[in-house]
């Protein structure tokens, strides 16, 4: 995919934060960066139809004023802006279609506050054919030092983390980071055990072993496309979210896989991404399967 790195803002602290990481990114990656505001006209006491109008200035103005602040920094960035009414979560989901990837603002995170992420950007999470990346308030270039981690979960078979693979991959080598590749393993029931299964436990010499191999099978591909970038394997015994979140404070980015659940309250993006959206303090990206 070739196309830019698109950001959602909605003039929030959040949304700033994440303008200024798409930026960043945008330059390493040599992609131009679109900036798209979704907006709704407001009628209020006193105010007529007509007055959409003017609402629709203040907000290509409040637009105007954010990506400036980003082209002072970064004079040499392609940028280009769209305001556009209509409701937000379909909005942005449309402007991922044809990104790299979509950057949003991320509110808070922890038992309580980390629930705020809520409708719009859980929805546009799920429903998005493009990775997207939550980024925090507050969030600085600082993080991105070199030393900091590119963390990948990797579950499942090989084409199972293919594509959330390539974008760790992808991400690290524009910023000559290491891939930390990390797949976390429980004891499975033992009524999960087949004959198939027992002769490759044998093989590979018991679970941990089991697991190590299969790591490195995924990987394996991903090396021959980036011998530059420097690899840490990290099998470790727990649940994946928990083991995720344990090597979260090295992380510069945390890059994880998604397949979105349908029920009747709505779209639910799985437990691992919805634990490390809300716990892991640094931005994250959430890759959707191929």
């Amino acid at each position: 995919m070739t196309g830019p790195i698109t950001a959602g803002v909605d003039g929030t602290e959040e949304s700033v934060a994440a303008l200024g990481w798409a930026a960043r990114e945008a330059i390493r990656r040599g992609r131009p960066l679109r900036v798209v505001h979704a907006w709704r006209f407001q009628p209020y006491e006193g105010l007529d139809a007509a007055d959409a109008e003017t609402q629709a200035g203040w907000v290509r103005n409040a637009v105007d004023e954010a990506v400036r602040t980003v082209t002072a920094r970064h004079p040499e960035l392609e940028v280009s802006t769209d305001v556009v009414e209509g409701p937000a979560v379909e909005t942005l989901v449309a402007a991922a279609a044809d990104a790299e990837m979509l950057v949003l603002g991320s509110r808070g995170h922890g038992p309580v506050v980390g629930f705020l992420l809520g409708s719009v950007g859980q929805q546009v999470i799920a429903a998005a054919k493009r990775p997207v990346v939550l980024v925090r308030a507050g969030d600085q270039p600082t993080g991105e030092a070199a030393g900091r981690e590119v963390v990948v979960g990797q579950q499942g078979d090989p084409e199972d983390s293919a594509e959330t693979l390539r974008f760790a991959f992808e991400t690290a080598a524009a910023r000559g980071a290491t891939v930390r590749a990390v797949r976390a393993w429980t004891l499975p029931p033992v009524f999960a055990y087949s004959p198939g299964s027992l002769e490759l436990l044998d093989e590979a010499g018991g679970l941990e072993p089991y697991e190590k191999k299969a790591l490195a099978a995924a990987l394996e591909p991903l090396r021959e496309r980036f011998p530059g970038v420097p690899v840490v394997e990290h099998v470790e015994m727990g649940s994946a979210g928990q083991v995720l979140l344990s090597v979260a404070a090295r992380a510069q980015l945390m890059v994880v896989g998604r397949r979105a659940h349908r029920t009747a309250v709505g779209a639910r993006i799985g437990s691992v991404a919805h634990g490390v959206l809300h716990h892991a303090g640094c931005p994250v990206a959430v890759v959707p399967h191929g």
